[in-house]
């Protein structure tokens, strides 16, 4: 996805996000690099399972990561933004259909912090260290969300919690179903799958 559009998108949801900025040449990815200092995230856009991306904590090994991040992207944009490497990392499963009516089917927490991929962690659902506040500021965020992009089906929202304060940030939607998708169907037994499928033809929620 363009990065740019995503964090102009989370704004607008009042959904905060990582300091960043989208740069289509190396020398203006060294420019921002310098202006935020280390350690930073760099995503690479129109990829997918993090290709690409990487958090970075000195300039020899971005120089390396940018140029490599720009022949990978299809539209030759990288994204950087700030690090929140060691917060929590939580993932909120939410469905709306054509008539605005939003539900969460599952939240789940990854054992290990930001800064280790989804793929090659433990996810735990439903979520285990988030107090009730956390849970539900989360869960609102994330109806805000998939209304403000106009999401008919299901989507995965994957945030960044601070664990020592109630900040947060949206890693990023995935609009679609997803691997962790699989999981919170298997784990609620919830058919995500079979629901998405028929609120894409404009069946309601009062329907499951």
């Amino acid at each position: 996805e363009d990065r740019d559009l995503f964090v102009k998108a989370m704004i607008k949801a009042d959904a905060k996000v990582c300091r960043s900025k989208a740069v289509t040449s190396y020398k203006v990815a060294v420019k921002v690099a310098q202006e935020f200092g280390f350690p930073l995230m760099l995503r690479v856009a129109y990829t997918l399972g993090g290709r690409g991306s990487g958090i970075i904590d000195n300039m020899k090994d971005f120089e390396r990561m940018a140029k490599k991040g720009l022949a990978q992207s299809r539209i030759n944009q990288i994204l950087i933004e700030e690090s929140v490497w060691g917060w929590k990392e939580v993932e909120y499963e939410v469905v709306r259909d054509s008539v605005n009516n939003c539900f969460i089917n599952c939240n789940m927490e990854n054992f290990d912090p930001v800064g280790i991929h989804t793929g090659e962690s433990i996810v735990v659902a439903p979520s285990q260290t988030l107090t009730n506040e956390e849970y539900h500021m989360l869960r609102s965020a994330s109806i805000r969300i998939i209304r403000g992009l106009g999401i008919i089906g299901e989507c995965n929202i994957q945030y960044a919690l601070n664990p020592f304060s109630k900040e947060f940030r949206v890693i990023e939607v995935n609009a679609r179903l997803s691997r962790s998708s699989a999981l919170a169907s298997k784990a609620t037994g919830y058919p995500l799958a079979y629901v998405a499928a028929k609120l894409a033809i404009l069946q309601t929620t009062r329907s499951y």
